[in-house]
């Protein structure tokens, strides 16, 4: 590799999203004087999957008991709410409703009423008039509350987490080679030509942690393939005074069509899934061939295509029809119609799939020589970054430790 300049660190972070700029928060702060630097290719950080969703603080109710989703979101969303208290970071504790609008729902609600006991989050069975108590306009069978979720401004955390990092942040630094070498630690090349040398590197690269991984010479035994959740927003945001999510089919990773008021007072309504046709594919317009090429050559997009056919169907139609997507939203709020929605920014979720069509549903860290991979980290990463970044620090300054 042609080396114009060389930037000397201890850990190299590829990638300066939430997770990435937790990671260098947490090695700063567990080892002070470690020297860390993040690569982050665009102007600025928390360009994709941290600034582009809706902005929730988890709880944590959905997730198996015992998986790491569920202890660093239970964990991390205490944590997300006093580090945006002292920072004075916007942020709300709201609580939020977990709607069944359909009998066939009731046993997945009462299960979800069980997960969240068990794993330690306080929840409140409500009936139709109870429900009507919290959000007026909303409508269902029954449903829970659940106290601890919140909303907050997860870009303005990025922010803090890159000032208070104390790490050294360059902005506009794609990652094009990575030559790793037992005796000359990691050396990246960014497009421009500068070399950025370091002793172990992390790659939080989200959208494209699996071609970095593979660009280390690690098999990460996975692929990214890209969804786009597409969202509108509410023309009348009188209608919703917070969080009101339907009963999600465990057999997904997503959550289905949702109510939420970010922290500006607008309320949005989705995501819808749909398939993107680039990692950055924010539109049907937005087409990178060989990035569309990569996941069509990947076995598990099709055996995903072949199980879930008829999920994804509806999907599509309702990322092509204002009428079917409205349709999904009357069932939690049936007074709203076609004009009440308004097209709002979309946003591309990371979903590692393996070779078999498995839907990754835990974050997945995997280590190799000198680096450390963050494989899988979907909502709800911004909420559980805190303690992510943690255990990804431990984890680099172990590897740190053995060179």
């Amino acid at each position: 590799m042609r080396r114009l300049s060389a930037y000397v660190c201890d850990v190299l972070v590829v990638g300066g999203g939430i997770v990435g700029l937790s990671t260098a928060y947490a090695i700063t702060r567990a080892a002070p004087g470690t020297r860390v630097t993040v690569l982050e290719k665009e102007p600025g950080p928390a360009r994709h999957q941290t600034g582009r969703n809706s902005g929730v603080i988890h709880s944590g109710i959905y997730y198996r008991p015992g998986s790491l989703k569920a202890r660093y979101a239970v964990k991390g969303a205490a944590e997300m709410v006093k580090f945006c208290a002292e920072y004075g970071i916007p942020h709300k504790v709201t609580g939020k409703l977990i709607v069944a609008t359909e009998r066939s729902e009731l046993p997945r609600l009462h299960a979800l009423v069980q997960r969240g006991r068990e794993n330690g989050i306080p929840v409140r069975e409500l009936g139709p008039a109870q429900i009507t108590e919290y959000e007026p306009e909303v409508r269902g069978l029954a449903a829970i509350h659940v106290g601890t979720t919140g909303i907050c401004d997860f870009v303005g955390v990025a922010r803090q987490l890159a000032a208070a990092s104390g790490a050294d942040i360059r902005y506009g630094a794609e990652v094009e080679h990575i030559d790793r070498r037992a005796s000359l630690g990691v050396a990246v090349r960014i497009r421009g030509g500068d070399i950025v040398r370091g002793r172990v590197l992390v790659n939080c690269a989200g959208l494209h942690c699996d071609e970095v991984a593979r660009l280390t010479g690690d098999d990460p035994g996975m692929r990214i393939v890209p969804f786009r959740g597409e969202y509108y927003e509410l023309a009348r945001p009188e209608l919703v005074r917070g969080l009101v999510y339907p009963v999600p089919d465990p057999a997904f990773p997503f959550l289905g069509v949702h109510l939420t008021r970010g922290i500006d007072g607008s309320v949005h309504l989705g995501p819808n899934a749909v398939p993107a046709l680039a990692r950055e594919g924010y539109g049907w317009g937005t087409v990178r061939v060989r990035e569309l090429g990569a996941t069509l050559a990947w076995p598990g997009a099709w055996r995903i295509a072949r199980r879930h056919w008829r999920y994804g169907a509806g999907e599509l139609r309702r990322s092509v029809s204002r009428r079917a997507f409205t349709g999904a939203v009357r069932r939690l709020l049936p007074g709203i119609s076609e004009g009440d929605l308004v097209p709002a920014a979309a946003g591309v979720r990371a979903q590692a799939v393996l070779r078999d069509g498995t839907l990754v549903d835990d974050f997945l860290i995997r280590e190799g020589a000198r680096a450390v991979h963050v494989l899988n980290a979907p909502s709800p990463a911004a909420t559980a970054s805190l303690p992510i970044g943690r255990e990804v620090g431990r984890r680099a300054l172990a590897a740190l430790a053995a060179v």
